[in-house]
């Protein structure tokens, strides 16, 4: 139990060995917002902004004017 403590230590760079610079991190920030920005520009398809539209679209309470009833569906 104590070597998996001393290892995640050193990989959170608490201890001598492990962790990343400023500058790798730095580089992989660059890295990652270049890929992101690429992503959030191609936009959201047509099929799926058409879903979170229907989905957006309140659906009728089924207690309102429910079948069976003749007040609330207009038959008497």
């Amino acid at each position: 139990m104590k070597d998996v403590k001393s290892q995640a230590s050193r990989i959170a760079g608490t201890g001598k060995q492990g962790g990343l610079n400023a500058e790798i991190q730095s580089r992989i920030g660059h890295q990652l917002r270049a890929m992101y920005d690429d992503v959030v520009r191609q936009g959201v398809p047509d099929r799926f902004a058409e879903l979170i539209r229907k989905l957006d679209v309140p659906k009728p309470d089924p207690q309102v004017g429910g079948a069976g009833d003749p007040e609330k569906d207009g038959r008497e």
